[in-house]
């Protein structure tokens, strides 16, 4: 089975968190979840250069990266995924939608309120018990 690579943005600002909603897809178990954006790896790319410039093209966001907040690896029905999550900062709560059909910002103990994607639930559960702000 396929494994893919991705990194995925954990946006804090003034202590709350961004959760986007994914598109429909053809695959049931991740269509309309909520995620925590981000994207693929590409060859020769570091992590934190994946994450920019993947949050850059999904919301039209500049991000401050910073820290590696916890690594998810999830076998999903069709592929397996390593996603590595990184905690970053934002100036501005300003952003476009392009690939998500909603965001809400929420505080820890909101965030069992969404249907989450499984690979996320992880980085989920940590958030509610850690001090990332």
């Amino acid at each position: 089975m396929k494994t893919i690579e991705v990194v995925a943005a954990i946006i804090v600002h003034r202590g709350q968190v961004l959760c986007a909603q994914r598109g429909d897809s053809k695959l049931d178990y991740i269509s309309r979840k909520y995620e925590f954006p981000g994207g693929k790896v590409e060859k020769n790319e570091s992590l934190e250069k994946a994450l920019i410039r993947e949050i850059k093209e999904e919301l039209k966001m500049d991000i401050n990266i910073r820290s590696h907040f916890t690594t998810v690896e999830h076998a999903y029905p069709d592929f397996n995924i390593i996603m590595h999550g990184f905690l970053c900062n934002v100036n501005s709560r300003i952003l476009q939608l392009s690939e998500h059909l909603n965001i809400q910002w929420l505080n820890k103990h909101e965030l069992d309120n969404l249907d989450w994607a499984e690979a996320d639930l992880p980085i989920v559960e940590k958030l509610k018990v850690s001090n990332y702000e």
